[in-house]
């Protein structure tokens, strides 16, 4: 196969990267979005919160549970261990993503890394096949290996963006990898789904209990095979620290991240565009997450039209990727965010509305916020792409990612605590509100162009 750069106009190209090289890299995104769609959204939670209840000595397929298990002797009730481990996650990662992204950066070998990450985490997911009746221990260990994995193969993987492609290709490259990323992750997940309906019983939790762990499983191999197309097709680009080191990649990329938290103050444009990312982003992580809850508890929908909704929001959410990623070609990526998240607030209001037991308006809902989440992650990784100082890509990137899952408890915090307050799923969901109106004053109110010199890079010819 011959490594060609393509016209701009169908296949944004930079100088020294190929077709090729771009292909394997939108291909991590197929690989690794199985975790997230078939894992985290779906089969985990209701998986694991099962093997824990068991192991606090309720009946399997009992419809409520009052037990707990004491992990390091601490007392936790069945049903919030999986919560806590999450934030337990979200704590680990916060330390985790900065230092490998920091060592990525004096790395010359960024592949090998990926390639740690990556098994590490997919190995773990696949060993999800040993956990089995209530060993709830074995499960929770195995997320928070193959959860912190996955941000930090991320990290890394973000980190070869800037090196695909030049100012003006790197909107279309990264909405390309996103939208490719949703039709894997929605092609796995909705095999499974189609093999959990197939082969279930009724009457029998513990064969709907199997399916779910294989399933698990099944999201590992994925992300372990797809791998290797970027692992082969990926080449290095290493930074001049790289090629100039010599010394030990891991104390270099300690003292290296020390060297940038007390030299990033130098960059305040690029930390107030982070800091628009954290709230408007975390808006868009808590609707993710609670829209499932907002259907059952508040619209009293079926389980069945949740699972066509999600699958739904997955496949349109490659063609809104694509979409909003043309659109930034014509008017520039900030302005597209900026819009992005006008559509999010209209969405929020429109969910304030939707009428209870009626499927239909919930699911052309769902098809809004697949159509416009895509694009607005797509473009708002390419653009903090043009607010990172050459050559300190993975360590950027390791705090956009804390941004990305790190802070996503403020809005669960806000909603939580409404909802408390009024007893009301509705009111709840429109104090998000709240996230997507001050996100885009902060994103409106960053200079982006002056924001992309002071960070030494060339502006793209639309923003």
């Amino acid at each position: 196969m011959a490594d060609t750069v393509a016209p701009a106009v169908t296949e944004p190209a930079r100088p020294g990267s190929t077709r090729r090289e771009r292909t394997g890299w939108y291909f991590y995104d197929w690989a690794n979005s199985a975790f997230q769609t078939t894992v985290i959204t779906v089969f985990l939670g209701p998986f694991l919160t099962t093997v824990t209840e068991l192991a606090a000595g309720c009946e399997l397929g009992a419809d409520s549970c009052d037990g707990a298990v004491r992990p390091l002797g601490i007392r936790v009730a069945a049903g919030s261990f999986y919560p806590y481990l999450i934030s337990l996650s979200v704590f680990l990662t916060v330390f985790v993503l900065p230092v490998v992204g920091a060592i990525a950066d004096r790395s010359a070998h960024k592949k090998r890394l990926l390639a740690a990450a990556a098994f590490t985490g997919a190995g773990a997911t696949i060993a999800f096949a040993f956990v089995t009746g209530d060993r709830y221990l074995l499960g929770g260990a195995l997320f928070l290996v193959a959860n912190i994995s996955f941000g930090a193969a991320v990290v890394v993987y973000n980190s070869f963006l800037p090196q695909l492609g030049g100012p003006d290709d790197r909107d279309a490259i990264s909405s390309r990898g996103w939208a490719i990323g949703y039709l894997g992750g929605g092609l796995l997940l909705a095999l499974n789904l189609v093999a959990v309906t197939m082969l279930s019983e009724e009457g029998n939790p513990q064969r709907t209990l199997d399916l779910a762990r294989w399933s698990i499983v099944s999201a590992g191999v994925w992300w372990a095979a797809f791998t290797l197309l970027p692992l082969r097709w990926l080449r290095e680009h290493p930074t001049a620290a790289a090629r100039h080191g010599g010394g030990n990649v891991l104390t270099d990329g300690f003292r290296q991240l020390g060297h940038t938290l007390r030299e990033i103050k130098a960059y305040p444009l690029t930390l107030f565009f982070l800091l628009a990312f954290l709230v408007f982003n975390d808006g868009i992580q808590t609707v993710i997450t609670l829209a499932s809850q907002y259907g059952t508890e508040e619209l009293r929908l079926e389980q069945s039209t949740l699972i066509v909704t999600i699958l739904l929001v997955q496949f349109l959410a490659f063609g809104g990727a694509l979409a909003l990623g043309a659109l930034a070609r014509r008017i520039g990526a900030w302005k597209t965010v900026l819009l992005s998240l006008v559509l999010w607030t209209g969405v929020i209001i429109a969910a304030f509305r939707l009428p209870a037991e009626a499927p239909l308006p919930f699911m052309v809902l769902g098809g809004c916020i697949g159509l416009v989440l895509g694009g607005s992650q797509a473009l708002s990784r390419s653009l903090f792409s043009q607010l990172i100082p050459a050559g300190k890509e993975g360590e950027y990137y390791g705090f956009y990612e804390i941004s990305d899952k790190g802070t996503s408890w403020l809005g669960p915090l806000a909603f939580g605590l409404v909802f408390q307050l009024t007893s009301s799923y509705r009111v709840g969901l429109v104090s998000l509100l709240i996230f997507f109106v001050v996100g885009f004053a902060l994103l409106a109110a960053v200079p982006i162009r002056r924001a992309i010199v002071a960070a030494g890079n060339t502006p793209p010819r639309v923003l």
